[in-house]
């Protein structure tokens, strides 16, 4: 009941003047782990508890399904991925640490993409969760942030057959260079989540593909023994707040390059982001 109270409280706290400051903006994709599964229970219902360090913050914004920015409030993917009960994931635990342990960093915008369920060849340019994925990183930096990074935690549909298994990694090389390069943004950060588990048998090959990609400015960050709930392949909210500080730390570990930034910035070929925000009203919205 209290924690009822205390986000009804935060859902009438002012956050116009932190909208007009975002300064570090990150996209959350993947699947059912990056959307958040920890406390559902029987896949059907959230526990509602919510952690110290998911807790909400006045520096952390979300983008929600109609691109606006609010509070960001667990579950962070609630109104992205709908045909799943949401639960904890680990973006929330990452912006609190990356805020409290860098000051600088000013304040965040997360921008939630995930989807459960999907394999990666439902993220390939052209498809609905990609054209999405654009559609949202353009508006999030219509608003004057810069996409530090892309947090991607994904393939748990890939280990299901042994075609899928094998052809993870050339398919993740080609979704990465497809966003970077319809972002304009040839160094963007990737911080790829390494399996903890999967939904067939070939979880050791899409590890072993995961881990076998060099591209650069791609970290990698194992989930690899993180506690997993009873159905033994989504994270607990313990894990899943772990995991967060795991991936603040792979972000925080050196200093990244320039990031991408909104259209009021001077890059290479300026003309992207005016695209990018002409390009987000034509996608469809399906």
């Amino acid at each position: 009941m209290l924690a009822f109270i205390y986000l009804l409280l935060l859902s009438y706290v002012d956050i116009s003047s932190s909208i007009s400051q975002i300064n570090t903006v990150f996209i959350l994709a993947g699947q059912s782990n990056m959307a958040g599964r920890g406390g559902v229970v029987n896949g059907t219902s959230w526990d509602g508890y919510i952690p110290p360090q998911c807790q909400p913050n006045p520096s952390i914004l979300r983008l929600n399904k109609e691109l606006s920015w609010v509070l960001a409030t667990e579950p962070l993917h609630k109104d992205i991925d709908t045909n799943k009960t949401c639960g904890v994931g680990p973006g929330m635990a990452f912006a609190n640490s990356v805020v409290r342990r860098d000051p600088s960093i000013g304040v965040v915008g997360l921008v939630p993409c995930g989807v459960g369920g999907t394999n990666i060849s439902e993220w390939r340019r052209g498809s609905h969760l990609y054209n999405q994925l654009l559609r949202r990183s353009a508006a999030a930096l219509g608003t004057g942030g810069r996409i530090r990074a892309v947090i991607w935690y994904q393939g748990e549909s890939d280990t299901l057959n042994l075609e899928d298994a094998n052809l993870y990694k050339r398919r993740l090389h080609r979704f990465i260079n497809h966003f970077r390069s319809d972002l304009q943004f040839p160094s963007l950060q990737l911080i790829l989540v390494v399996l903890a588990s999967g939904e067939g048998p070939y979880v050791e090959v899409v590890r072993e593909a995961q881990l076998g990609t060099h591209l650069p400015n791609v970290r990698h960050v194992d989930a690899k023994g993180l506690p997993l709930g009873v159905d033994r392949l989504h994270l607990t909210t313990a894990a899943q707040v772990q995991l967060g500080h795991m991936l603040a730390d792979a972000f925080l570990r050196r200093e990244l390059p320039l990031p991408a930034r909104s259209c009021s910035s001077k890059l290479s070929g300026g003309f992207v982001l005016e695209f990018l925000m002409r390009f987000v009203k034509w996608i469809p919205v399906l």
